[in-house]
């Protein structure tokens, strides 16, 4: 933004009646040189043909890999990633719509297989605002994700305790001052990469290191096994999910939570001590990967 519309910006703010969004551009290197032990991560989204783990295709692959520290704090992008590719069928339209992407953009595009390998080779942590959806859309075809730890922006920060409403990545940019173009994998990335770089509204935390404490914690999930049809809705209200594969409701918890649950379990779902439930231990390397997908 130029300088006499940047000040105009500020007179309106500072009236207490207007917001002003500005627009997103890339997050600017550090001038420090790091003062701490670094490490190697990426931020990652796609634009896909649809949700189907089994039939829909990434069209667009979009990475930015940076280098942080210990603290959270992340000191330069190394390398910029994005590319389209032409799926075996047409893009539906509402995807187009969606996300602009058109079956003429991406005719005769591919993405560079070797490159994705290359890049994620030497990452320490993968980062996607869905993990569960990205993660799952990117392993079967780029085996490096596969051996990767993940996290998840969108739901390992405790976005709602540091007072936003919405957890979309668009509200939070808007919440942070900021517009940028949705929906295309690149500035999405960017989108996220600044958000991960700024405090927390609440705790004045850096994002990125809420996110990487809350993703190296390991995570257990309960299984609520032979719990009585009657009690679904019981269940269901206490954010249980139906695995369709093992016919069972499921909780994913942390640690200390495991016995909190499993006394709820015992007072309000069986009536009585429920014993030993099967239980599954998960950490960044495997959360939120096809493996431990309990539909498959």
């Amino acid at each position: 933004m130029n300088q006499p519309l940047d000040s105009i910006a500020t007179v309106l703010e500072g009236t207490g009646d207007y917001r002003v969004l500005r627009r997103l551009t890339p997050l600017v290197d550090c001038a420090e040189a790091p003062d701490e032990p670094t490490f190697i991560g990426l931020v990652l989204d796609t634009e896909t043909t649809g949700t189907d783990f089994a039939t829909d295709e990434v069209i667009e692959l979009g990475i930015l890999k940076f280098e942080y520290g210990a603290s959270g704090r992340i000191y330069r992008v190394l390398q910029t990633f994005n590319q389209l590719h032409q799926p075996q069928k047409p893009i539906p339209p509402e995807i187009t719509r969606l996300t602009g992407i058109t079956d003429a953009a991406v005719a005769g595009q591919r993405i560079d297989d070797a490159a994705v390998q290359a890049l994620a080779a030497d990452a320490a942590v993968v980062i996607a605002h869905n993990a569960s959806f990205d993660r799952q859309m990117c392993e079967g075809r780029w085996p490096v994700f596969a051996e990767k730890n993940w996290a998840c922006s969108c739901h390992q920060i405790p976005w709602r305790a540091e007072g936003h409403e919405g957890m979309k990545l668009g509200y939070l940019l808007i919440d942070h001052g900021f517009f940028h173009n949705g929906h295309r994998a690149i500035d999405d990335c960017h989108a996220l990469l600044r958000l991960l770089d700024s405090p927390l509204q609440t705790s004045g935390r850096l994002a990125l290191s809420c996110l990487l404490e809350t993703a190296r914690r390991p995570t257990v999930r309960l299984w609520a096994q032979g719990s009585p049809i009657e009690t679904k809705d019981l269940l269901k209200a206490r954010r249980y999910r139906w695995s369709g594969a093992r016919r069972c409701w499921y909780i994913d918890l942390e640690e200390d939570q495991i016995e909190i649950e499993r006394s709820f379990l015992s007072e309000a779902i069986y009536r009585r001590p429920c014993g030993e439930l099967p239980a599954d231990r998960f950490t960044a390397r495997d959360r939120f990967s096809a493996r431990t997908n309990p539909e498959f």
